[in-house]
Formats: structure tokens, C-alpha cells, sequence
């Protein structure tokens, strides 16, 4: 009867622990990519109208643009109305000698809520963004699960940006990225 006293406890606790684990590996943080195809359009197009209204660095001098995605860090619809949570990349680029310049960028993560539009696909009807300096993490952590948190940790990639630039301006594709 002592060894069930003792050993229950931590049977117990092995199964709460088991069960936990079994749940944090089935939640992968993977989103519907179906919804993710459908509400993109609009998150980047937002990112995108709202970086151009900002007056970056090379915009005079080079005729620079601005570019941005958005990577999925956790989606979720309700009743039509989506609420996607955002890491966000918004890179301005220009050109000079033949080669692509990147002159001002920003980079940190979002909420937005989107519902349908008349025309089938989505629109943007609120944004969050963290606060500058000392409640940043805080904010992150109040509107984020921990693996998706853990996800913005990860190095951004901007070649896919930088690829699109070059598009937009006519340059080879292994056209050389400097410094405005």
C-alpha cells in the first residue's frame, strides 16, 4: 500500500506529462494554407500601401520602391472574420549602376483581423503592432502562442523581396544587392 502513495503521484505526473507533450507536438503551429492563399493578398497589400507612405531613404535619390510579406505565425477564422498573426517584412529598394540598392527596411511582428470582402476575397479591418522599447516582449507574448514566438526568433530571409525588386526593376536576376 506505500509503493501506490508513492509511486501514484508520479505515475501520475508522467501521464500529465506524456499527455502534454503528445498535445505541444500535434499543435505544430501549422496554418490552414488555404486560408493563408486566401487572406495574403490583402495582408501584404496593407503592408505594402502603408510602407509606401513612409519616406524611406532612397526614395528621392533612386527611385526607390518598397516590397513586403508576411509569414504566417498562427490563423485562426471565426464566423468569416480572420485573425492572423503576422511576422512582417518590409524592405525599400532602389537602383544604381545596374546593381540593386537596399535603403531602409522594418521587420517585427503583427496582428491583423480581416473579414470578406463584396468581391469574395479579403480586406483588412484591424492592425496591431508592438510598442517601441521595454513592453515589445511583453506584447509579443500577450498575442502570441509560444511556438509562434519562437518562430519570429528565426532569421527573416529577404531574398524572395529582393527577387521581386529586381523584377520590378528590370535587373538581371543576379544583379548585386549594395547599401543606399
Amino acid at each position: 500500500m506505500t509503493s501506490v502513495r508513492i509511486w501514484g503521484p508520479g505515475v501520475g505526473a508522467v501521464v500529465v506529462l506524456v499527455a502534454t507533450g503528445a498535445w505541444a507536438r500535434g499543435s505544430t503551429g501549422e496554418v490552414d494554407a488555404g486560408l493563408w492563399d486566401a487572406v495574403r493578398p490583402a495582408i501584404e497589400a496593407r503592408l505594402t500601401a502603408q510602407a509606401a507612405d513612409e519616406e524611406g531613404y532612397g526614395e528621392a535619390a533612386l527611385g526607390a520602391r518598397w516590397f513586403c510579406a508576411a509569414d504566417p505565425l498562427d490563423l485562426r477564422q471565426d464566423d468569416g472574420r480572420v485573425r492572423a498573426g503576422v511576422d512582417t517584412l518590409c524592405m525599400e529598394y532602389g537602383v544604381r549602376d545596374g546593381s540593386l540598392q537596399e535603403c531602409s527596411g522594418s521587420h517585427y511582428p503583427q496582428v491583423m483581423r480581416l473579414e470578406r470582402d463584396p468581391h469574395g476575397g479579403y480586406r483588412v479591418v484591424s492592425q496591431e503592432e508592438p510598442p517601441d522599447g521595454a513592453d515589445y516582449a511583453s506584447w509579443q507574448e500577450d498575442h502570441f502562442s509560444v511556438l509562434a514566438e519562437y518562430r519570429l526568433d528565426g532569421a527573416t530571409d529577404a531574398s524572395g523581396l529582393e527577387s521581386a525588386a529586381r523584377a520590378h526593376f528590370g535587373l538581371p536576376a543576379d544583379a548585386p544587392v549594395g547599401d543606399c
